[in-house]
């Protein structure tokens, strides 16, 4: 067996005629022992992804942390599975994250337009998309996988692969992520989400004449995730907060203070509009120009996709028409027929005995998620599962099925319910499609059984879509709350609710979503990322800014590197302890949560210095100073 992969690997050879890493004759990797630990990856990434993905806006991929944890657990228990077995559990591990991305987008957006969700609604759809979107991908696996072999280069999927041949890695990598675990779940414990004896927040906040707010939260997990998404996006997003902060609310506050006698806040008749304050101001008018603002961002970004839509369908229909998509095994059929039963059921239970919405709206569910599962397929290919442009797509289908109920009349609070559920269920099953390809990708690049990544990814599948749906209910009274300053910012969400609520009721300060729109538009015309800048100037600046001091530190490190090799290893090493940052962050803060509301920990909350910004400014330094020490030490022990 070789060390590394393959040149045929990376393209130069048909699909058909590459040699994987490992020949076909090892057999199977899965066994009941990889099935076990395989779920219990999944539960872990599906729980950590929707906690930190409500927070953020942003998810981390879970395909090389969850190799590296996969390699671990397949030498303690499974050591006979080899490669084989480690395929298996990162392909898991993508599914318990891939669920999770997808549907903290819309499943949240319910409770924030005043309705509740029960576990059986949540399961009964989530599990639909995801058996959906993964049935509706393997009809195209020959074609998407094997013969645009070398030329759908799956850059995740490539990397991936390298990780779990290059075995050696695997310890360091562990112990960096377990030295972010320590990290984030040390610091977590001492702030609101557990124990809350130490204040995170630094906090200014101007209120006479020049209305700004600067805040930044001590949290490790955003802090891993600016390492892990780096400068570009760290210093867009902040841009948008920028804004936002420093120009939009001043500007606001200004126009209303010189009002007199004025009327009360839209959403908030307690509050006169030239009494607001900063947190008025930006809870009940700057969300909402930041909404219009993701909104042109979406739809520009699903009108950007037509040629791809197009191409990517007729392609598809000219191989299997040739005879190339390859004969469905039994697995796939069973699978995709489950998501289409499911569906159905699905839409029946959250219809409330309306028969033309049940089926109405999953037939239309359906043939969006088909088509956008198959463009979902063919740019995981290209550029990932990370940057993949679910907004757009989500967007997009969110506002043809809400154009369908308005117009046959469906505008009660229960019809768009419904109507976010099934948003739901497509959500899921492009998110799905998209983990479930590239998982696919690593498996034909080891030589892996392309039925049994199916099998084991639907199981994760179903696992991500329990804890998901779970991790909502249990968050429910905070995912509820709504204006500035929440504990969960869940911008695409509230999008979601925003969109759906005004387009139904026609109660929304259409003048704040136009602005945003146009201001979106002014960004595309000037080539900037309009969802970067968009998600930015939506989320709390205190987000904004820890996710920067995440990507400075990756700057720094970068910087201070001697040559290529060091930069390389440095930078490895710190996406490994980011990643551990962020799983340690979500997981103790979900306990923490759990404890809280069990009624086991009560706290009156920190006072005194401990309730202080200069409380705050330690942590942070403390915070940076654990972070750093560990990643740029790296290069004595790697680099030589």
């Amino acid at each position: 067996m070789n060390q590394k992969l393959s040149k045929g690997a990376y393209g130069g050879v048909s699909g058909k005629d590459y040699v994987p890493y490992v020949s076909k004759s090892s057999g199977l990797g899965g066994n009941i022992t990889v099935l076990i630990i395989g779920i219990l990856l999944s539960a872990l990434f599906a729980a950590s992804t929707a906690y930190s993905g409500m927070k953020a806006g942003l998810t981390v991929a879970a395909g090389i942390p969850g190799s590296i944890l996969g390699s671990v657990f397949i030498a303690i228990f499974a050591k006979e599975k080899g490669i084989l077995g480690k395929t298996l559990m990162q392909g898991m591990a993508s599914g318990g994250e891939s669920i999770a991305s997808g549907m903290i987008f819309v499943l949240p957006a319910i409770l924030l337009i005043g309705s509740k969700v029960t576990f059986l609604e949540g399961f009964v759809i989530g599990v639909g998309g995801a058996l959906f979107g993964i049935g509706a991908a393997s009809l195209v696996y020959n074609y998407l996988i094997v013969e645009e072999h070398g030329k759908l280069m799956y850059p995740e999927s490539m990397a991936i692969s390298e990780t779990l041949v290059a075995s050696e890695g695997a310890k360091d990598s562990l112990k960096f992520m377990g030295i972010g675990f320590g990290i984030g779940g040390f610091i977590t414990i001492l702030t609101s989400s557990f124990l809350n004896i130490t204040n995170n927040v630094i906090s200014f906040v101007n209120e006479p004449f020049y209305k700004w707010k600067f805040q930044l939260e001590v949290n490790p997990l955003l802090l891993g995730i600016g390492f892990i998404v780096g400068m570009q996006v760290s210093v867009t997003m902040f841009a948008g907060s920028i804004l936002s902060n420093f120009a939009v609310t001043p500007l606001i506050g200004y126009f209303a203070s010189l009002g007199s006698g004025g009327p009360a806040v839209w959403n908030n008749p307690a509050v006169s509009v030239n009494g607001m304050g900063v947190g008025d101001i930006a809870g009940s008018y700057v969300k909402y120009i930041g909404a219009g603002m993701m909104l042109s961002g979406g739809l520009i970004g699903a009108v950007k996709l037509i040629p791809t839509v197009i191409a990517s369908i007729k392609v598809t229909m000219n191989a299997r028409g040739k005879g190339s998509g390859g004969a469905g095994s039994s697995v796939e059929t069973v699978i995709l027929l489950s998501g289409i039963i499911v569906g159905f059921i699905g839409g029946f239970l959250v219809s409330g005995g309306n028969i033309a919405m049940a089926l109405l709206g999953a037939v239309l569910s359906m043939v969006l998620s088909l088509m956008f599962v198959i463009v979902s397929g063919r740019l995981t290919g290209t550029i990932g599962t990370s940057n993949l442009p679910v907004s757009g797509m989500t967007i997009a289908s969110i506002v043809i099925v809400t154009l369908l109920f308005v117009g046959l009349g469906w505008k009660s609070v229960d019809d768009n319910k419904a109507l976010l559920l099934f948003g739901s269920f497509i959500v899921t099953a492009i998110a799905a499609a998209g983990g479930y390809c590239q998982s696919q990708k690593v498996s034909f690049i080891i030589g892996g059984s392309k039925n049994e990544m199916q099998k084991y990814f639907a199981i994760a599948s179903v696992v991500g879509v329990v804890v998901v749906t779970c991790v909502i209910l249990l968050l429910s009274d905070q995912l509820s709350m709504t204006g500035d300053n929440v504990a969960f910012a869940l911008p695409q969400a509230n999008l979601m609710a925003t969109l759906t609520a005004g387009i139904m009721s026609g109660q929304l300060p259409w003048v704040m979503i136009i602005c945003g729109i146009v201001m979106g538009i002014v960004l595309f015309l000037l080539g900037l990322p309009v969802m970067t800048v968009a998600i930015g100037f939506y989320l709390p600046i205190s987000t904004t800014s820890i996710i920067l001091i995440g990507a400075l530190v990756r700057y720094f490190a970068e910087m201070y590197s001697k040559n290529e090799k060091e930069k390389e290893v440095k930078v490895s090493n710190g996406v490994s302890l980011s990643s551990g940052l962020v799983a340690g962050g979500s997981i103790i803060g979900l306990i923490g949560i759990v404890l809280q509301v069990t009624g086991i920990i009560k706290g009156t909350g920190p006072s005194g210095f401990a309730n202080s910004n200069g409380m705050a400014f330690l942590l942070l330094i403390i915070l940076v100073v654990a972070t750093a020490i560990p990643i740029f030490k790296s290069e004595v022990k790697n680099v030589k």
